[in-house]
């Protein structure tokens, strides 16, 4: 697997699995009737930010994250980051790739801390996979995000001193 900065070129690519997932309500906060060009603004980052894709050797899009400053002015010293992987490629460490690649990104960029403003407490493969890496879950909203099936369940808050 090769973890690329994305180019226009791998939209196509990423949209089908981006609608997909949000659609699905289970994990992000984005609204499930986001337009194709909302998606890609709130996507695709300009530097000093980035957008990465993860890419098999036939150079089919497995994952993407994007990965930005979490906070403006006094706050900026702090990163951010958010993943999707396609489904159909779940389960086959694309998003501990993504998820590595974006702290040693995040560390080489000069960055103090990761923080993830909300990570859906049922999302328990990602709350695992964040706490293996060195996350800690500093915080829940109680009641912050309305999942489609479980009712409004909490939004973890995580940090990774780097």
């Amino acid at each position: 697997m090769l973890i690329r900065e994305a180019t226009p070129g791998d939209w196509p690519a990423i949209w089908p699995f981006f609608r997909q997932i949000v659609t699905a309500g289970e994990t992000f906060t984005y609204p499930s009737g986001l337009s194709e060009s909302a998606a890609r603004d709130l996507w695709t980052q300009a530097p000093p930010d980035r957008t990465v894709v993860a890419v098999d050797d036939a150079g089919t899009v497995l994952g993407t994250a994007k990965m930005n400053r979490n906070h403006q002015g006094n706050g900026s010293h702090i990163a951010g980051a958010s993943y999707m992987v396609d489904p159909a490629h779940s389960g086959r460490g694309v998003g501990r790739a993504l998820c590595e690649y974006s702290i040693d990104w995040a560390r080489t960029a000069g960055y103090r801390a990761m923080q993830f403003n909300a990570v859906v407490e049922t999302n328990t493969n990602a709350l695992k996979l964040y706490e293996a890496l060195g996350f800690e879950v500093i915080g829940v909203l109680p009641e912050g995000f309305r999942h489609p099936t479980e009712g409004y369940v909490g939004l973890c808050i995580l940090h990774l001193r780097l």
